[in-house]
């Protein structure tokens, strides 16, 4: 693995293993001692506790992309959760440099998921943690580069199986320079709408009727958008408007649309 020399100038370090449990415990543990560099990416080929959303396992075997970006105090703490949008454009971005053939064929998914032909190809991890009054930040990042998990509550591909072949060194430098450029754009959140903006350019799902399902219950209705702050708004089968912050949504289907649910067309 190897920076791009446009994000090794600028000031950007690269911790490069050949094993981890995962990389965004090894980045909050960097964080939490603070040893230097604030942009700091930590990254592996193969990861024996790797982490998605919600405590899931993110299975990991070589050849896919692990790699974690600490930043020392990116944003105020309630930003935090806009660097998933970061995120999802700098792997989009990337994947497009190494594999253009690719576009028109990739998606953002609300709120961390990247698509390729409506399978989930990459995924993102936020988690932050508090240090002396400054927040660390780990965003984690997974992209499928020649596996997939064959059993997943989304269908999973691979750049492989798209037809890309991409290594995942090749994408990892990429990387490294769309996500400096990103968050160049975002600017410690005061330039996150024209992120949203962006993001909702290359989104799908968001105007269409979903499933949302959260820890506790599942919500069903027709998608509105995002608010300013990138939450979900979803117009419920009352009428009534429910913000959510995160969530797994599924399209919704009109035999799968529950009683009451406004029928269209």
């Amino acid at each position: 693995m190897q920076l791009d020399r446009a994000a090794a100038a600028a000031g950007f370090a690269l911790l490069a293993h050949e094993t981890l449990a995962s990389t965004n415990a090894e980045a909050l543990a960097y964080g939490g001692s603070h040893r230097g560099a604030d942009r700091v990416w930590i990254a592996a080929k193969t990861q024996t506790a790797g982490r998605g959303r919600g405590g899931r396992l993110w299975v990991s075997p070589p050849g896919n992309l692990y790699a974690t970006l600490l930043l020392h105090d990116p944003a105020p703490a309630a930003r935090a959760p806009e660097l998933s949008f970061v995120a999802g454009l700098a792997v989009h971005d990337a994947i497009l440099d190494c594999a253009p053939g690719l576009r028109g064929r990739l998606a953002l998914k609300w709120p961390n998921d990247l698509l390729a032909g409506g399978r989930k190809l990459a995924g993102i991890l936020i988690e932050a943690e508090g240090h002396d009054g400054a927040l660390a930040a780990a965003v984690g990042i997974g992209v499928n580069c020649v596996h997939h998990p064959a059993q997943s509550a989304i269908p999973a591909t691979d750049l492989a199986l798209a037809g890309a072949n991409v290594s995942a060194a090749d994408l990892f430098a990429a990387l490294s320079r769309t996500m400096m450029l990103r968050l160049a754009q975002w600017r410690r959140g005061q330039g996150f709408a024209s992120i949203r903006a962006d993001w909702l350019a290359r989104a799908v799902g968001i105007g269409g009727d979903m499933r949302v399902r959260l820890p506790q219950r599942e919500l069903f209705g027709h998608c509105e958008g995002l608010d300013e702050a990138g939450r979900l708004v979803l117009r419920l089968p009352h009428g009534g408007l429910k913000t959510i912050a995160a969530g797994d949504i599924f399209p919704l289907g009109r035999a799968e649309r529950p009683p009451g649910f406004p029928q269209k067309g």
